[in-house]
C-alpha cells in the first residue's frame, strides 16, 4: 500500500501545506473538498484505466504515474482552462492568467469562471462524444462474461452491425445540439472533433495492438468454458502480454485523452466551489488526480479486475451515464454530485455482483467435486 500510495500521501501533505501558505484555513478546506470531489467523480475512470494499463509494461505504468500526472495536473487542470478562456474571450496567455488570478464575482460575465462556464457546451460535446464512443464500443462487443446479461446480450447481437457505435453517437450528438444548444453549429463541430480524436487514438492503438497470451496458446491448454475459467482467477494474476514501445506509447496517449474527457466535468464543477486556479490545481489536480492514478496502479497490481469481474462492466456503464449527462448538460445544468453518485452507484453494484458471483462459484466447487467419478 505504501509503495503504491506513497507518492499520493506525500503529494497530499505538500499540497495541503502549500494551500495553507497560499490562502490560510479557507484554502486548506477548499483544497480538501476539491480532492474528494475529484476522486468521487473519477473512481470509474480508475477502473477503466486499470483495464488498459494492465496491458502495458511496468516501465510504461511508471510513465503513466509520473509523466502522466504532470499532464493531468498542469495540462488538464491548469493550462486547459486557461486555453479555453483565452480562445473564447480572444485573450493572450498573459491576459488569461491575469484574469484567472483576479477574484471577480462569479456572476460577473467577464470573470474567468463565467467565461469557462460559457464554453461548457463545446467542452461537454467533445468529452461526451469521446466517452459515449468508448462505452458503445464496449457494450456492443460480445463478451464471454456479461453482467447485465438481459441487456448486454441483445446489445451485443445488434452490435454486429458495422460502425453502429459511431452511428448512435452521432445521432445522440445531433439531437443534443438541435434540442439543447444555443449555438448548434459550435456544439456539432466540437462533438465531431471528439469523434475524430477517439477514432484516431483508438485506431493507432489497434494498429500496434499486443494480443493476449491466450490468443497464442495451444488448443490443448485453452479453457473449454471461458465463464468457468474466468470465475477462478489467481489473485493478482495477469496473463496479458505487456505492451512496449509504440504500442505502449499509443496506449499511454489513449489513457491521457480518456483522463481529459473524464476531467471536463470536474474542472467545470470546481468553479462552483472556487475560481482560484491555484487552489483548483492543488486540490483537483495534485491531490485528486494523484489518488486516481494510485488507485489505477492498485487495481492493476492487486489483480482487482480479475478478482471482481463485473467491475469493468460497471465502470463502462458509469461512463455511458456520464456521456449522456454531458450531452444533457449542454442545455440543462446537472449538479456534479449527481454525476459522482451515479458513477459510484454503478461501481458499487458491479462490485457487490462480483462478490455474489464469486461466492456462488466457491459454493459450487465442492458439489462439482462430489459428482466427479472416482478414479480407478
Amino acid at each position: 500500500m505504501l509503495k503504491i500510495f506513497g507518492w499520493s500521501y506525500a503529494v497530499t501533505v505538500v499540497s495541503l501545506i502549500a494551500a495553507v501558505l497560499y490562502g490560510g484555513p479557507t484554502a486548506l478546506f477548499l483544497c480538501v473538498i476539491l480532492g474528494i470531489l475529484e476522486v468521487s467523480l473519477s473512481f470509474d475512470n480508475a477502473v477503466v484505466n486499470a483495464s488498459i494499463l494492465q496491458r502495458m509494461s511496468e516501465f510504461w505504468q511508471k510513465i503513466f504515474l509520473t509523466v502522466g500526472i504532470v499532464i493531468a495536473v498542469f495540462g488538464m487542470r491548469l493550462v486547459f482552462p486557461l486555453l479555453i478562456v483565452g480562445i473564447t474571450a480572444n485573450l493572450g496567455p498573459i491576459e488569461a492568467i491575469r484574469l484567472a488570478m483576479e477574484q471577480r464575482p462569479l456572476d460577473d460575465p467577464t470573470s474567468y469562471a463565467a467565461l469557462l462556464t460559457a464554453a461548457h457546451p463545446q467542452i461537454a460535446a467533445f468529452g461526451g462524444m469521446f466517452l459515449l464512443l468508448l462505452f458503445l464500443d464496449y457494450i456492443f462487443e460480445d463478451r464471454d462474461i456479461k453482467w447485465l446479461s438481459w441487456l448486454e446480450a441483445p446489445l451485443a447481437k445488434i452490435g454486429k452491425l458495422d460502425q453502429l457505435s459511431v452511428i448512435v453517437a452521432v445521432l445522440g450528438l445531433v439531437v443534443s445540439a438541435e434540442l439543447l444548444a444555443d449555438d448548434p453549429g459550435v456544439v456539432l463541430l466540437s462533438g465531431m472533433l471528439g469523434l475524430v480524436t477517439y477514432l484516431a487514438v483508438n485506431g493507432l492503438g489497434s494498429l500496434f495492438h499486443v494480443p493476449g497470451e491466450a490468443e497464442h496458446a495451444p488448443e490443448a491448454v485453452r479453457p473449454a468454458d471461458p465463464e468457468s475459467a474466468a470465475a477462478k482467477p489467481r489473485r493478482g494474476s495477469n496473463k496479458l502480454v505487456k505492451a512496449t514501445g509504440k504500442a505502449a506509447f499509443f496506449l499511454f496517449i489513449y489513457l491521457e485523452v480518456l483522463d481529459a474527457s473524464f476531467s471536463f466535468d470536474g474542472v467545470i464543477g470546481a468553479f462552483a466551489i472556487t475560481s482560484d486556479p491555484i487552489i483548483i490545481a492543488l486540490g483537483l489536480g495534485l491531490i485528486g488526480a494523484m489518488y486516481v492514478r494510485s488507485l489505477t496502479i492498485f487495481f492493476v497490481r492487486k489483480g482487482t479486475l480479475q478478482d471482481y469481474v463485473y467491475l469493468e462492466h460497471g465502470a463502462h456503464w458509469a461512463i455511458g451515464a456520464l456521456a449522456v449527462i454531458l450531452f444533457v448538460s449542454i442545455g440543462v445544468h446537472i449538479d456534479e454530485i449527481v454525476t459522482g453518485l451515479l458513477g459510484v452507484a454503478f461501481i458499487a453494484a458491479a462490485f457487490i455482483s462480483s462478490i455474489i458471483r464469486n461466492r456462488r462459484q466457491a459454493a459450487a466447487e465442492p458439489d462439482a467435486k462430489q459428482l466427479e467419478p472416482a478414479a480407478h
